[in-house]
C-alpha cells in the first residue's frame, strides 16, 4: 500500500501539491505515478484535494490538520483503512511528482526483507550527490554506517569535512518503508527535540534507539520546495 501525505498548507511554496505539473496537480501526477506500483491512497488534510483527487479516481481521505509529521498523518489513514499489521506500507511524499518507480520498489523490496527485524523501524534510500548539492538545506544529508543503517540525517552538511576534501555525500530520499506495526510504533513515539529542530520526522526514531535500513539508489527526482525548484524539474524531465 502506497500512501502519500497531502499537506495543502506550505510556507514555502503556498499549496504546492495543487501546483500544475503539464496540465495535472502536482499530488495527483505523483498518485499517477506510483499507483503502478501497488494501491494508492492520498491522506490530505484539505477538502479541496479530496475532490481533486476523485475527479482523477484516487482514493484519497481526510486526516487532521494537527499532524506534527507526514508520516503522523499516513498512520491516521492506514487505521482508517484498517490495515493489517503485516501490510506493508510506503510513504510517497507529495511534492515528488518524478519519483521513479523503480525507486518505490527498491523501498519496498527493502521493507519486505527487514520485515523480521523489528530493531528496524523504517526503510528508505539515498543517492550521492556533490559537494555544491550538499550546500542546500532543503536537500536532507544522512550518513550511514558499515551497514548502510543511517546514523544520522541533518540539513547541514554531513559529515562536516575539516580538511575540504570530500566532493560526495548522501542525499536523502523523502520515501519510507514501513509494516503497519511498525508504522504504529513509530506514530507513537514522543515528539524529540531534534526532530523539531531539523524538521526532520526521521530523527524520531533514531533517538528512540531504533534504526533505519538504506539502500543506495540512482535517480533525477528531487523534492519540490519552491517554484524555482519546479521550474527545474519541468525544464529537467520535459513531460
Amino acid at each position: 500500500m502506497i500512501i502519500i501525505p497531502a499537506r495543502i498548507g506550505s510556507s514555502r511554496f503556498p499549496n504546492k501539491i495543487l501546483a500544475d505539473v503539464d496540465g495535472i496537480p502536482m499530488v495527483v501526477r505523483t498518485a499517477l505515478r506510483a499507483k503502478d506500483v501497488d494501491k494508492v491512497c492520498v491522506a490530505t488534510d484539505s477538502n479541496e484535494v479530496i475532490a481533486i483527487c476523485k475527479s482523477f479516481e484516487i482514493n484519497a481521505i481526510l486526516t487532521s490538520i494537527n499532524h506534527n509529521s507526514g508520516t503522523d498523518r499516513i498512520y491516521e489513514a492506514a487505521k482508517k483503512l484498517q490495515l493489517k499489521d503485516t501490510t506493508l506500507i510506503i510513504n510517497v511524499q507529495a511534492d515528488e511528482p518524478f519519483l521513479e518507480q523503480e525507486i518505490i520498489q527498491t523501498v519496498h523490496a527493502l521493507t519486505k526483507e527487514n520485515v523480521n527485524n523489528p530493531n528496524i523501524l523504517i526503510n528508505s534510500c539515498y543517492k550521492e550527490i556533490d559537494s555544491s548539492h550538499a550546500d542546500d538545506p532543503n536537500i536532507v544529508k544522512v550518513v550511514t554506517d558499515k551497514n548502510d543503517m543511517a546514523l544520522y540525517f541533518s540539513r547541514s552538511k554531513i559529515p562536516y569535512s575539516r580538511d575540504h576534501f570530500l566532493d560526495q555525500y548522501k542525499a536523502h530520499i523523502g520515501i519510507y518503508g514501513f509494516t503497519m506495526q511498525s508504522l504504529h510504533l513509530f506514530a507513537n513515539i514522543p515528539n524529540v527535540a531534534l526532530e523539531d529542530i531539523e524538521k526532520l520526522e526521521q530523527l524520531r526514531a533514531l533517538f528512540a534507539g531504533y534504526k533505519i535500513a538504506m539502500k543506495k539508489v540512482e535517480t533525477n527526482s528531487f523534492g519540490i520546495d519552491t517554484p524555482d525548484d519546479l521550474e527545474r524539474a519541468l525544464k529537467l524531465h520535459r513531460l
